[in-house]
């Protein structure tokens, strides 16, 4: 069985790479990657992810950790999962851009009676929600701790997102004195929300491929 020194070499080797541009990929010295190779010295935790984006391996992989029959079918069932539920949030996107649609045009171009196009907008958003409600519960996956300190981010990012809305949307009410209009603020937030999770959905897709 390799080291994980050799494996470092033979895959800086398989990339092409001189150690100065490995080095510089990584964010670390030429010298510490030439010790990485020689079993010098290891690998840092928080630099092994980084590792293995650049060399498209698995931490498993890396250190030797053969993976069970139990979890490389763990592993296919996340994987689906993680596609069915990149395809239920886009689809409840796309349900929430019909229903702004369906509000701007439905009563200025269909002249439509505006309680029944509330109606007709607020039931698209429901399904839309559902959708993503289901699909976000049912298709869940076994969290890694690299997973949880994603999922943490992402968390940061859409609170972040909450509090700035919120915000933007005081102030524009106050400024115009329109509140039956500004509400829709807020639908514009839960479009960026989902689509903010979609982009981690489809990210976790990429790096496991």
């Amino acid at each position: 069985m390799n080291s994980i020194g050799e494996k470092l070499l033979n895959l800086r080797k398989g990339k092409h790479l001189s150690q100065e541009e490995a080095a510089d990929k990584l964010g670390v010295t030429r010298q510490t990657i030439s010790k990485w190779e020689t079993e010098e010295s290891k690998p840092d935790f928080d630099k092994v992810e980084a590792i293995c984006n650049l060399y498209n391996i698995t931490p498993s992989e890396l250190f030797g950790v053969k993976e069970t029959k139990e979890k490389k079918e763990t592993k296919e069932i996340n994987n689906a999962n993680s596609t069915k539920k990149a395809l239920g949030i886009s689809g409840g996107i796309l349900l929430y851009f019909i229903a702004v649609a369906w509000m701007v045009v439905s009563v200025a171009a269909f002249k439509i009676n505006p309680v029944l196009s509330v109606g007709i907008f607020l039931t698209i958003c429901g399904i839309a929600t559902f959708i993503i409600i289901y699909v976000c519960l049912v298709y869940k996956k076994e969290k890694l701790i690299e997973e949880k300190v994603k999922n943490l981010v992402q968390k940061s990012i859409c609170d972040c997102l909450a509090a700035v809305t919120c915000v933007i949307y005081f102030i524009i009410s106050f400024m115009t004195m329109a509140w039956h209009i500004t509400w829709l603020i807020w639908i514009i937030y839960a479009l960026v929300e989902e689509i903010v999770k979609l982009i981690f959905v489809l990210k976790e897709n990429q790096n496991e491929e």
